[in-house]
Parts: C-alpha cells; structure tokens; sequence
C-alpha cells in the first residue's frame, strides 16, 4: 500500500516541479524580520551551491533527512540543514553538486537517487551563497553514514508532521552576536529557521494536498 502511494507521491511531485513554483512568496513566510527589510541581493563574489531534499518510504509513511550541523568557526553552525555545500570545478551542474555533497555528508549513494526536479534558488547573505536546492526520491530509506566533520546528527523527518501548523513559531535568535527575530518550525527537539526554513515553506507549497 505505501510503495503505491509513495509512487503516486513521486509521480505527482515530479509533475507540480515542472509547474510555475510559489518562489520567493513561499520563502517570505519563513524569512526574518531583518531580512526583509534588507533585501540584500547576489553580487559579483556570491558562490553557487545546492543542497538535497530527498523523500523515501519508512514505517507506513513518508521521511526526508535534515542534518544538525556541528559547532564550529562557521556561519551555520549548530544549526539545522539540508545536506548539501558549494558547487566545485569538476562539477558539471548543481543538481551533481547536491547528489555529491549528500553522499559525502551523509552517504546517501548517488545512484540510489531519482532527481524529480528543482525548487527556486535562494540568496543566503551571511554566508554569501546562492542556493539551489534539488528534490528526489530514494526507493527505501537509506543507511546513514554522517561525515562527523560536517554533520552532527542525521534527523529524519515526517512529511506529514510538516504539515501542521502549530509547529511554527516566532522567536528572538541570537546570530553572532546580533539577536533577530524569526520564523522557525519546531521539528522535534530543533527549531529550524532561516534558508532551510524558506525552503521548507516553498516545498510544503508544491506539495500541499499530496500527503
């Protein structure tokens, strides 16, 4: 029963990818404060990178992984992700720059993963990054091997618990030194905000109704 809804899942999200995406509408929902009063745009020294939303079957139900980034001397550390990173040279697009960078945080293997298509490009300027992220499927749920180096924790995901409201909050964030206020999704024990946040939004926007 599951592998079959799961099939109509794939089939249908491969198709709504295809349509006109909800773009930076979706993401204004999930944006903070200083950021959309900023309205800080890509330029000259912004680097491409992507990242991987990749659903699969598990327990009856639908999952995707997000990781918990370590603590580090970094902009997003500690916090909650996509895997993903920035494209390199031997890359030939992005959408091999997020299957790559999954397999090496995470060691999902690249050919296990259907590519269905791709959500909006997203401006992340603490870090200076233009994002892509990429969707796919994996027949089954995967064996996880996180890279410590890069990835904290592995935290699967209920598609289904994305859809409930209630887990969406508002909250002061302290970021470097400066506090802001931002719109998060209470996922488990995490608060997730901020880019993974936006894409969240945008991705709940294309699927509505499908699960």
């Amino acid at each position: 029963m599951l592998q079959t809804s799961f099939t109509t899942f794939t089939e249908t999200l491969e198709k709504k990818l295809r349509e006109p995406l909800p773009g930076e509408a979706a993401h204004r929902k999930m944006a903070s404060a200083s950021r959309l009063r900023q309205m800080l745009k890509p330029n000259e020294r912004t680097r491409k990178s992507a990242v991987l939303i990749v659903f699969y079957p598990y327990q009856g139900s639908i999952y995707m992984p997000l990781i918990l980034r370590p603590i580090y001397d970094g902009v997003h550390a500690g916090q909650m992700a996509f895997p993903g990173g920035r494209m390199e040279r031997t890359d030939r697009s992005l959408i091999q720059t997020a299957l790559r960078e999954a397999q090496e945080e995470i060691g999902i293997r690249v050919t296990d993963v259907r590519v269905l298509g791709k959500l909006t490009e997203l401006y992340i300027p603490p870090s200076n990054f233009f994002v892509l992220p990429v969707v796919g499927v994996l027949p089954h749920r995967p064996e996880f091997y996180p890279d410590p180096r890069e990835v904290d924790r592995v935290v699967e995901v209920e598609l289904r618990s994305l859809m409930d409201e209630s887990i969406i909050g508002i909250n002061e964030i302290e970021v470097r030194g400066t506090t802001i206020n931002a719109p998060f999704y209470q996922i488990q024990e995490f608060r997730v905000w901020g880019a993974t946040a936006m894409m969240i939004s945008e991705l709940l926007t294309v699927i509505d109704h499908l699960v």
